[in-house]
């Protein structure tokens, strides 16, 4: 798909600019390394008008993944949410996904640049793995060590492990990868976290070699109102196979319910589980359809 046309805008370091015009520079870190850190934000159409979800939340963890491994974060949260809102204005968005991209300075040395940039576009998205149930397999490639980066800090280079497990299961003909960790555990899938259902109870991979991504933690908040027990341990292939469904979480994502793994079928009808509850609130509360002040 194109993301952008001739009357796109991108913000970019404190002004809005045509996204033709926005240049690169080749001499970056960013380009040769992949030091840049990111995060992608969700706007919604709703009765209260384009709302942008869990925003600050966001801007707050692009910040913290900047810290994570030193690269300069000058910019204030708040005015961040203003220039985004403005941002969807001015492209007539009312339903996005965004996109906010720190990249840093020409600097061939293995040590941080000294200035950075903040670029931030916004694009019609759909569901990120669409709206049916999908097809997971257990991926050749594991999650890095959380030893050799920080799991928590989402950065551009870490996505090349992301790129080649998709490919490789998308070969093979399936919808996602499902990433081992460096202990043979289950992590998560290449860009969303896993939830698994079984007997009633919900189970999802602990922190540590895990992304712990803002929707995950969102359903964890939505099945705390709800009841719903949630345990957080380490899940083995086994585990996995054998539960009655699963789900997969992401902003780009939302909730994904599955269909199999590795071609093995989850036996619950996906609409009668906890898993479809989860995903109907989760819709509801983007949408600001319900009241959900309590989980949020």
């Amino acid at each position: 798909m194109r993301y952008f046309g001739k009357d796109t805008w991108i913000y970019l370091d404190g002004e809005f600019v045509k996204a033709e015009q926005a240049t690169i520079d080749l001499f970056g870190q960013s380009l040769h390394y992949g030091y840049a850190a990111l995060d992608g934000i969700r706007a919604y159409n709703t009765h209260n008008g384009t709302r942008l979800f869990k925003a600050e939340q966001h801007y707050d963890r692009l910040r913290r993944s900047c810290e994570l491994v030193g690269i300069s974060f000058p910019w204030n949260t708040s005015q961040l949410v203003d220039r985004t809102y403005a941002l969807l204005e001015k492209n007539n968005l009312r339903s996005a996904y965004i996109r906010p991209l720190v990249v840093t300075g020409h600097n061939m040395y293995l040590m941080p640049a000294e200035d950075a940039h903040l670029a931030i576009s916004a694009w019609e998205w759909g569901p990120f793995l669409g709206t049916e149930l999908i097809r997971l397999t257990l991926s050749p490639y594991q999650r890095p060590n959380p030893q050799s980066l920080p799991p928590a800090a989402k950065i551009a280079g870490q996505y090349v492990a992301s790129i080649v497990a998709t490919n490789e299961a998308s070969q093979r003909g399936f919808d996602e990868a499902l990433l081992l960790d460096s202990e043979g555990y289950v992590a998560q899938a290449s860009s969303n976290n896993l939830f698994i259902e079984k007997d009633g109870v919900l189970y999802t991979p602990g922190t540590g070699h895990i992304f712990p991504g803002i929707t995950r933690q969102t359903v964890l908040e939505i099945a705390a109102a709800f009841g719903i027990e949630v345990v957080e341990k380490k899940i083995t292939p086994a585990e996995l196979r054998e539960a009655d469904t699963a789900f997969l979480t992401g902003t780009a994502t939302g909730i994904a319910g599955v269909a199999s793994v590795d071609d093995v079928r989850y036996p619950a009808e996906w609409t009668d589980t906890l898993s479809a509850t989860i995903q109907r609130a989760y819709k509801n509360l983007t949408l600001e359809k319900e009241n959900y002040e309590v989980i949020i």
